[in-house]
């Protein structure tokens, strides 16, 4: 399936729709195979113990995989997630960037189901995995 945006463009199209969230993720590379987007981590990511919040880690598995989505399907908004699995293995570095690398699973008329592996930046092991469903609104 064709790309429906380059990473210039979906960043602007979310920047539009999510301004509240514009300062908390980049994009850092999209292809046929998947998206790699970061949490530019900052102080209000933390949680007590100095590392990375788990409703971080939640916020940006859902916005990778939204945006993973939206690259193939344009300018779908209404896309939600309906279904969400995460797994926490290890700690995040704080101070590091969280990077998530989501790869779509299955792209229907209804429902996209992805995964996700979230590393902190600079280490081999992911801290997280996630997969999830989003349903997709029919065409009007």
């Amino acid at each position: 399936m064709a790309l429906a945006f380059d990473v210039a463009g979906l960043t602007e199209y979310l920047h539009e729709i999510f301004p509240q969230v514009k300062d908390d993720f980049a994009i850092d590379a999209m292809d046929k195979q998947g998206l790699r987007m970061r949490l530019l981590t900052a102080e209000r990511h933390l949680r007590p113990g100095g590392t990375v919040s788990g409703p971080s880690m939640f916020a940006l598995a859902d916005c990778a995989i939204y945006a993973l989505i939206l690259s193939r399907l344009g300018q779908e908004a209404l896309a939600v997630t309906t279904n969400c699995s995460l797994d926490f293995m290890r700690k995040p570095v704080a101070g590091a960037d969280v990077i998530a690398e989501a790869r779509l699973l299955k792209l229907g008329r209804v429902l996209a189901v992805a995964d996700v592996l979230m590393y902190s930046e600079g280490q081999a092991e992911p801290v997280a995995r996630a997969s999830m469903t989003y349903s997709i609104p029919p065409k009007r």
